[in-house]
């Protein structure tokens, strides 16, 4: 078995996101007897599921239902299948600006293990204190230029470069809102013989006992505040409309949680109940990002970066055990 990265344009439409998951399939797969499984975190779930679509029409010379002819498995990881309420504050300009202080603070985390005190201290403050004015532009210069000044000329034209692909294409964020996947859902349909697995996400709900989780160290409290903004903005905006869901997917919410989790619980990008499609594989106590390797885990060389700072607790243990699951499915 050989696994392959796809790359996908950030914030895309889905249908480009989709066609590029093709073209690397396209130039990976082999043999035209060879199997195919996909998995998508995130986004990236919604992209294979509209890859695997019988029929779909993409934008790519690329004889998409050929592939998709050979393909057995979609996992989708935390995957938005009725969409989130975040997505909505993300295409406003206050939350276009919010997403670019995720994503340098996300690359600079991934690149250097921790923020400088004075930039995450700032960070924090700033999601503490969101509302619905637009961030005051000396702030975000200022935070800019702090995180900026350690890359190197080329990391810079990286990041340029990809704050230049979210500002030119932002149709992601408006599709996976809740109303906008309601219309996917009616249109794209699951193809048959395909196994369809989703890993489900849930984080704790903010307050004092998961920052006494986090700990007292500072860069853990400001990303926890903002990880916190992100919860409530997911939990406050989501419908108190029940996800119909079916016998077998209800008892393995059960199982993990006790309950079907409420409409407002979630793992601080998408709500709970909306994570699940077809068979839940495993529903987890964690939250967006820890259930693909952004977890703590210091004593690991290179050590793992908890950039969503939640006391969610989430192990090494608990990481093998899900992705272990994943690869017996698919050696199934």
């Amino acid at each position: 078995m050989r696994v392959h990265v796809v790359k996908p344009w950030p914030t895309a439409s889905l249908t480009r996101r989709a066609a590029r998951l093709a073209e690397t399939i396209d130039a990976t797969a082999g043999r035209a007897r060879s199997r195919i499984h996909v998995i998508g975190h995130s986004s990236g779930g919604i992209d294979a599921r509209l890859f695997a679509s019988p029929g779909v029409t993409l934008p790519t010379e690329i004889n998409v239902e050929r592939l998709a002819a050979r393909l057995r498995t979609v996992v989708t990881v935390s995957s938005p299948h009725r969409g989130t309420p975040l997505a909505a504050f993300l295409s406003t300009r206050l939350g276009e600006q919010a997403l670019e202080l995720i994503s340098l603070s996300t690359i600079y985390l991934l690149r250097y293990g921790h923020l400088p005190l004075t930039t995450m201290l700032q960070l924090g403050g700033i999601f503490a204190r969101l509302d619905n004015a637009v961030l005051n532009s000396a702030v975000l210069d200022e935070f800019f230029s702090l995180l900026l000044a350690k890359f190197s000329s080329g990391r810079r034209r990286a990041v340029e470069k990809l704050f230049k692909e979210i500002a030119e294409d932002r149709a992601l964020l408006v599709q996976l809102t809740p109303d906008a996947m309601r219309v996917f859902n009616a249109t794209v349909h699951d193809r048959p013989g395909v196994q369809c697995l989703s890993i489900v996400t849930r984080a704790a709900r903010p307050g004092l006992a998961t920052a006494r989780a986090t700990g007292f160290d500072p860069s853990g409290q400001a990303l926890h505040a903002v990880w916190g903004t992100l919860h409530n903005l997911t939990a406050g905006a989501s419908s108190s409309e029940r996800v119909p869901l079916s016998r077998s997917q209800a008892s393995a919410l059960r199982r993990a949680y006790g309950k079907i989790p409420s409409s407002h619980s979630n793992d601080g990008i998408v709500p709970t109940t909306y994570q699940v499609w077809g068979k839940v594989l495993a529903a987890l106590d964690g939250d967006h990002l820890d259930v693909i390797g952004h977890f703590s885990d210091p004593s690991r060389t290179p050590p793992h970066v908890d950039w969503m700072t939640t006391g969610s607790g989430f192990t090494r243990k608990r990481f093998e055990s899900v992705w272990s699951s994943v690869a017996a499915h698919i050696l199934a």
